[in-house]
């Protein structure tokens, strides 16, 4: 009897990939993917410890899948364990640990620990390329180039979860985009925990080989660290076709004695050049950020002058993040911790700005024509739309009644016509 097997993913764009892989391999060895809320035989969690709130949320679906199942195999996987395995095992959560170097080794992982699995699920078929099966009927696919990072920010527990750098071969890369090309995607996410750890010469090399493939529609990139945009870097950029103008530019904070503290390798300066370069080179591009608030000696004369930094920006997006003190970085020894209610209220604050922002870059972008990527279809409101992303990200909706001709995957080049401003959506 056929097995069947689900997958919950949590976390980043690179854990969102690595689920994709497992699905795929499952699948070609004879497994049955369903859904996480059904009943299935083996329920695997890719877990996130990003923060506290990441590590909580890993445990609970874990929980839930021994609710929803209490016979079946119950599968954690990724950077929780990595960093919480001892935790975990003493919880009794999981009957199986697969740590982020494993991932690809999910099938044999399971066979061993599973008493009875598919009769044909030794004969596993090779993975052609990280399958994105769990995007099926999507125009978006994730491509990574790189996992790992050694920059060891103060307040990060990643680099001791997913290790040093590691760079996907050029070659493999360009496979894998092509498959995905004929596949149907439309736009690919080159992707990575630190991207920016390929350099300026070798990042946009890569860019520029995607950019030239046949049929490369849209191009987008998932983050970006500040010290990478030169001018040479930032021109090189602005002549891929298919790039989007939408660059996602770590910050975690404004204040230069804070970013010392984080470990931050440049000043609010040198961020504030390279937020110029890339306005210098793209016709009014979306920025986007992280900010974390109540860092560790964080002052409300610091948090005040990240806040004027923000302002400054005029980020389309901040990702705000209260500080959550993780065990074996630096920061978490550090003295100084900024109490939850004073974090919270620096949170509240961030929002309000950012709410701001976001529907300023909105409506800035009716006064242009828009290219949007129409990718499902959906309720707003009560009433249906079909749903995408201009090439600045920026969400759009079109109203379904316009007839048949709409479909996932289509491009519409019109002006938006106003702003669903409850659901911060432009209205076409």
């Amino acid at each position: 009897m056929t097995k069947s097997v689900a997958i919950h993913n949590l976390g980043c764009k690179v854990n969102s990939w690595e689920a994709t892989r497992m699905e795929r391999a499952l699948s070609a060895a004879g497994f049955r993917l369903c859904s996480f809320e059904e009943k299935a035989d083996i329920y695997i969690v890719n877990t996130c410890t990003v923060t506290a709130i990441a590590d909580k949320k890993s445990r609970q679906l874990l929980r839930r899948a021994r609710e929803l199942n209490p016979d079946a195999l119950i599968v954690a996987a990724g950077c929780y364990v990595e960093t919480g395995r001892e935790a975990l095992e003493k919880a009794g959560i999981a009957d199986l640990f697969v740590g982020n170097r494993e991932k690809d080794d999910i099938v044999r992982l399971i066979l061993d620990a599973a008493a009875d699995v598919p009769p044909d699920a030794a004969g596993t078929a090779p993975i052609a390329f990280p399958g994105h099966d769990r995007l099926s009927g999507r125009v978006r696919a994730f491509l990574k180039v790189q996992d790992g990072c050694s920059r060891f920010c103060s307040y990060c527990i990643i680099p001791h979860a997913r290790g040093p750098v590691t760079e996907r071969p050029p070659e493999e890369v360009l496979q894998e985009a092509e498959e995905l090309l004929r596949a149907g995607f439309h736009e690919l996410v080159v992707t990575g925990i630190h991207v920016s750890s390929l350099g300026e010469e070798k990042l946009a090399e890569l860019l520029e080989k995607l950019d030239g493939l046949p049929g490369m529609v849209r191009l987008r990139l998932s983050s970006l660290e500040p010290t990478i945009v030169t001018p040479g870097f930032a021109e090189r950029l602005s002549g891929l076709k298919s790039l989007c103008p939408h660059f996602h530019l770590s910050l975690q904070s404004g204040c230069d004695a804070t970013l010392k503290r984080m470990n931050r390798h440049y000043t609010a300066a040198e961020y504030r050049r390279a937020a110029g370069l890339l306005r210098a080179h793209f016709d009014h591009p979306a920025l986007t950020t992280d900010v974390i608030a109540g860092f560790p000696g964080e002052t409300e004369e610091e948090f005040a002058e990240s806040l004027r930094f923000c302002e400054e920006m005029r980020f389309f997006k901040i990702h705000i993040f209260p500080y959550s003190r993780r065990k074996g970085t630096m920061a978490a020894g550090m003295p100084d911790q900024v109490p939850n209610r004073i974090r919270r209220e620096r949170c509240g604050r961030l929002k309000a700005l950012e709410e701001k922002q976001e529907l300023d870059y909105l409506y800035s972008l009716t006064e242009r024509e828009a290219e949007v990527l129409l990718e499902e279809k959906k309720s707003l409101g009560g009433k249906e739309y079909y749903i995408g992303h201009t090439r600045e990200y920026a969400p759009a909706a079109v109203a379904a009644e316009e007839g048949p001709a709409l479909f996932p995957g289509m491009l519409l080049k019109r002006r938006p016509r106003g702003i669903l401003e409850e659901k911060k959506t432009l209205l076409l």
